[in-house]
């Protein structure tokens, strides 16, 4: 009987399984952590470049900056997580501004008045996207795209289209003679321990509140579930008329949380405030995929891309990178994280 050794055997190029088992885990670390690892990077070479970035008041400064980024992501990702999609946050946020700034230029209303109305405003909104998405079987992108064309035009016509600040002169000719509340102004403006502002706060409960929500509760699987497959979740006798239309109420009441910040902060209803806030958003939300290699929404990585980009932006410009590079760079790095994510999670034969 003939024999043959395997030395004598050709070499197809296939590695030992040590050494697949270690590039295996080396590639699902690399997933895993890719935007931490990327951050980190970020961190120490913008340090050694300028010291002056690492230091506290900068770094609170880049996580106030993108509080707002953060909070209406989160509620982007709520929507993508019930297989939706929300393009009317931005044009919430920016109505909420101008909301909560006539609330108290025009009717002279409080922080204790203005802050519940301007919340309820965003929620109605919500629930009338999930009305014309779960009853009316609007698609998702239709239905909101509508609503933000709508909302964008009707912020304009209570001033006749101009911005709104203390003596604001109506359509009817008269003053206004509210003025902002101080108290409503420390939302945006106030630092805790002269260290920590209000807005980074806000946005860390909104972080945990929505992780707890959706990681840890029979609600957040259900959410999920009905992203995933929504004939099945509701033959499993959940109602995914209510969770749909949970998901949309959440993501109108954070885009106008983020619109009081914004308000709180400028002092002023701006009608050109809002105008980026949709794509930053919608970045950071995608960006969260690739966070610990979940490759689906998720609130903790929306927060972390959030940031991601706050530092990348931040970094540039303390570096006088001139500022009309900073799209692109958003865009690279969406596009470097999705790569990271999808390329590098295929399994190879």
């Amino acid at each position: 009987m003939t024999t043959i050794d395997d030395e004598t055997l050709p070499h197809t190029g296939v590695l030992p399984g040590a050494d697949r088992h270690r590039l295996a885990a080396l590639g699902a670390f690399l997933r895993a952590g890719a935007v931490f690892i990327l951050l980190a990077l970020l961190i120490v070479g913008f340090t050694i470049a300028e010291p002056a970035f690492i230091t506290i008041a900068n770094l609170m400064s880049i996580l106030q900056a993108v509080s707002v980024v953060a909070i209406l992501g989160a509620g982007v990702t709520v929507t993508l997580a019930v297989g939706g999609f929300d393009l009317s946050i931005g044009a919430v946020a920016a109505s909420s501004v101008m909301a909560a700034s006539y609330a108290m230029i025009v009717w002279g209303l409080d922080a204790y008045a203005t802050v519940p109305l301007v919340l309820a405003f965003g929620a109605l909104v919500g629930l009338v996207n999930a009305l014309l998405i779960v009853r009316l079987k609007v698609p998702d992108l239709l239905a909101t795209l509508a609503m933000m064309f709508l909302l964008s035009g009707l912020q304009l016509i209570p001033t006749a289209g101009r911005s709104i600040s203390s003596g604001l002169t109506l359509p009817d000719g008269s003053k206004a003679t509210g003025a902002y509340d101080p108290t409503f102004l420390l939302i945006g403006r106030y630092s805790i321990f002269g260290t920590l502002p209000v807005a980074v706060v806000l946005m860390a409960t909104v972080a945990v509140l929505l992780f707890v929500l959706t990681e840890r509760t029979r609600i957040g699987r259900l959410l999920f579930a009905t992203g995933g497959n929504e004939a099945a979740t509701r033959l499993a006798g959940a109602s995914t008329v209510r969770l749909k239309t949970l998901a949309y109420v959440i993501s109108g009441t954070l885009a106008s949380l983020g619109g009081i910040v914004i308000a709180a902060r400028v002092g002023r209803g701006d009608i050109s405030s809002g105008g980026s806030l949709l794509m930053d958003s919608v970045a950071a939300a995608l960006i969260g995929f690739a966070v610990l290699n979940l490759r689906r929404p998720n609130v903790l990585g929306t927060i972390a891309g959030a940031v991601f980009v706050g530092v990348l932006l931040n970094g540039l410009t303390m570096l006088n990178a001139p500022y009309y590079t900073q799209d692109f760079v958003k865009g690279a790095v969406l596009v470097g994280a999705l790569a990271l994510t999808y390329g590098l999670g295929r399994s190879n034969p």
